[in-house]
């Protein structure tokens, strides 16, 4: 993304939530494939949740699955957003920076993923609990 070396955006839509762009099929099914990486990204994070691992380490696994299949972590410099995806453990309702705190048994934890993928951005999310 336009963003990905100094974390500003440069290529913005229009603000206004009406205004309705109609994509071409071409378009479509590259939203899909973004959107399937995205999944398949989410999967292999959702393999890394486990008592004991931090949330670093959960990133670094849809870091490196993201680049594996030719996308980007869209969170990554977002405006400086540090990480390649977001993990919400417990009371962070959303958003949270993954960092170098062990998941514990009990802990429910939302894992945000968005892979940037020829131009188009999929996104989803899932909570986990852990153990």
């Amino acid at each position: 993304p336009d963003y990905a070396v100094d974390g500003q955006p440069k290529n913005r839509g229009p603000l206004l939530p009406w205004l309705i762009e109609v994509k071409k099929p071409e378009e479509i099914a590259k939203m899909r494939i973004s959107g399937r990486i995205a999944r398949e990204v989410l999967d292999i994070g959702a393999r890394a949740i486990r008592p004991g691992v931090t949330t670093d380490e959960v990133d670094q696994a849809v870091h490196e699955a993201c680049l594996e299949r030719g996308g980007y972590p869209s969170p990554l410099n977002y405006h400086g957003f540090p990480k390649s995806c977001c993990t919400s453990v417990n009371e962070i309702i959303c958003h949270g920076i993954p960092d170098d705190r062990k998941l514990v048994e009990g802990d429910i934890i939302n894992l945000d993923i968005t892979c940037y993928v020829d131009g188009y951005h999929g996104d989803c999310s899932e909570m986990f609990m852990v153990g």
